[in-house]
């Protein structure tokens, strides 16, 4: 079906824009679909914990600056997490990711279920009528949209129904502080510490105490947002240069910075994921850490661990699919979601493994190397919660710190507090709470040191000897579970190839689709990968509630028999969809990638 008879047929009023939390970047004013008629208006359903949603942030860039007299982008702020649904959090999250347009705080999902939304990023485009024509998840969808707007543009010029001028954002007022957002610490050898002040795209060099600044380092646009600090062992440090998709090298004697990995574009499905260092695409690279002679990066962009070789200058995959849960076993089979933070002790890499609210970790097995969890249990359970690792809870933690002791302490980061984990034990404490998101810390002789996110500074604690007692809660997602009917389930991947384009099939298939369950006791046959974005699956009626993992993608070509080399995009997209079975639920179940659903689905 083409983009034509879709939009003729798909005639749906956008829903009102509702959220408890109200709006920002506006100032004070509160919007309504109303107030922004005559506009097209791109609504981006988006949380702040999200790897994919924050790709997605930078793609609109361009789009946003070209069209912003006709276009308003809409931050719809849906949380995962307890602590995203927090207003102060959600203005903290907007800053520290440069969000320039206006946001509605929506903490309970008001407005994420009037558009039937299943997947964190989902972007809508609504026409200056108020009409929604088209809806599309995840990432690679920028070029798209672009041709679409122009199009609506046109299109609504030539009815007198399109309103130009300026939008409704308005921005904050700037606060001063010496660090905005750090992410991430290291102590040099001269005992200064070294962070990544990653909302200001700079590295900060601070005295021993913690405070002093010494020097800042980075011209502009030499690095964007960084995060990860290594040491390595010739006293250079490599920065995870998460934005620009690069891994940089600093000298801290002459303040010199160079490229050593990544070309500054990132990584797509189909890629090469092994070779010459700077030839290799990397995706949003969150941590670094030295261990077994070769800087090893947490790749949270594509939920995989890869290395670099200073030796031989060369990247590879460690450990990891690209697919988005917890899987342990051999590296190569492994699956994380968004690691984000790395701890080297003598036999393990300790991984901060975001999405799934786990501690993990690699050591050698054999010939190769093993994934395996300490604390976690997958996407969907979370909270604080202390006592035997196997039941034990946090929420979302971006850093691990090996201590001196052999056990690693964990910033538990939406539990605003430092837990940390005995391997001798296998007990969970908490050490210190009322942090405000901590993303990394550092042991500085008998201290540690934490880097306070959200109150832009580092705290020094000294490592207490007992733990703080705090009152154990647990959570699931918030978002609603969908009904469906057991046994045959057929599963939809919607996608509509951008007008002006066509799948690209010049090597093969140009779409794959991968189905999975937790627990795997749910699907009694329709598992796997193939090459179909529809698949028929038979979910076990004595299953009554699960997870399905969808990861799918479409590869499209601009369609013009004149270009020998046309452009090609990827879109691609993994949900993880809650599922209760139970009669009279649905036995259809369709997740839109692009375009609108047959079946009338927004």
């Amino acid at each position: 079906m083409n983009d034509d008879s879709v939009r003729a047929r798909a005639r749906v009023r956008a829903p009102e824009l509702t959220g408890k939390g109200g709006w920002l970047n506006t100032g004070g004013d509160d919007l309504t679909l109303m107030d922004l008629r005559g506009k097209i208006v791109l609504l981006d359903f988006w949380t702040f914990c999200c790897i994919n949603c924050l790709h997605v942030l930078d793609e609109l860039r361009e789009l946003e600056e070209k069209h912003r007299d006709t276009l308003v982008i809409v931050g719809v702020h849906s949380p995962k997490f307890v602590h995203e649904a927090e207003h102060q959090a959600v203005v903290d999250a907007v800053e520290r990711y440069e969000v320039h347009h206006p946001v509605l705080d929506d903490p309970e999902l008001a407005t994420w279920k009037q558009y039937a939304v299943r997947a964190w990023p989902t972007l809508v485009v609504i026409d200056p009528e108020g009409y929604v024509v088209a809806q599309h998840a995840g990432e690679g969808h920028a070029n798209a949209i672009r041709t679409l707007v122009e199009e609506l543009e046109a299109e609504h010029e030539a009815k007198g129904t399109l309103r130009r001028g300026d939008g409704p954002y308005v921005p904050p007022e700037p606060v001063a502080t010496d660090l905005r957002f750090p992410g991430k610490a290291v102590l040099l050898p001269s005992g200064n510490l070294l962070v990544s002040d990653t909302t200001r795209h700079q590295l900060v060099e601070l005295a021993a105490d913690g405070e002093t600044v010494v020097r800042r380092i980075g011209a502009e646009g030499e690095f964007r947002e960084p995060q990860g600090l290594a040491l390595l062992p010739d006293g250079s440090v490599v920065v995870a240069d998460t934005v620009n998709h690069a891994l940089k090298r600093l000298d801290p004697a002459t303040g010199a910075v160079e490229r050593i990995a990544g070309t500054g574009r990132q990584w797509w499905q189909g890629s090469p994921t092994s070779g010459p260092a700077l030839e290799v695409d990397l995706s949003s690279p969150w941590d670094v850490a030295w261990w077994q002679g070769k800087v090893w990066v947490a790749m949270a962009g594509v939920h995989q661990i890869w290395t670099y070789d200073p030796e031989s200058r060369t990247v590879e995959v460690a450990a990891g699919t690209t697919n988005e849960g917890l899987v342990d076993g051999p590296a190569a089979e492994a699956w994380f979601a968004q690691p984000s933070g790395l701890a080297a002790t003598a036999d393990r890499l300790w991984i901060a493994d975001s999405e799934t609210s786990a501690l993990r970790f690699v050591e050698a097995d054999g010939g190769g190397y093993a994934v395996r969890t300490a604390v976690g249990t997958g996407l969907f359970d979370f909270g604080h919660r202390d006592g035997a690792a196997e039941q034990a809870l946090f929420q979302h933690p971006l850093g691990v710190t090996a201590l001196p002791d052999g056990s690693v302490a964990v910033s538990d980061t939406y539990n605003h507090a430092l837990r940390r984990f005995d391997p001798a034990s296998g007990e969970v404490t908490t050490l210190a709470t009322d942090l405000r998101e901590p993303s990394d810390a550092v042991v500085v002789g008998e201290d540690v040191v934490v880097v306070e996110s959200a109150r832009h500074r580092l705290t020094r604690l000294r490592l207490p000897e007992e733990a703080v007692q705090v009152e154990s809660v647990a959570h699931r997602t918030r978002r609603e579970a969908t009904e469906v009917a057991p046994g045959r389930l057929r599963l939809d991947v919607v996608f509509q190839a951008p007008k002006g384009q066509k799948l690209d099939e010049r090597y093969g298939p140009s779409t794959r689709l991968l189905v999975s369950s937790t627990p795997p006791e749910l699907l009694l046959a329709g598992e796997g990968k193939g090459t179909d974005l529809f698949r028929d699956l038979d979910l076990n009626p004595e299953v009554t509630e699960g997870v399905l993992h969808v990861s799918a993608m479409a590869a499209s070509c601009d369609d013009d028999p004149a270009n020998e080399y046309p452009a090609c995009h990827v879109h691609q997209q993994d949900w993880g969809v809650p599922v209760r079975v139970g009669d009279g639920g649905a036995s259809r179940l369709p997740l839109i990638l692009a375009g609108m659903d047959d079946a009338g689905e927004a």
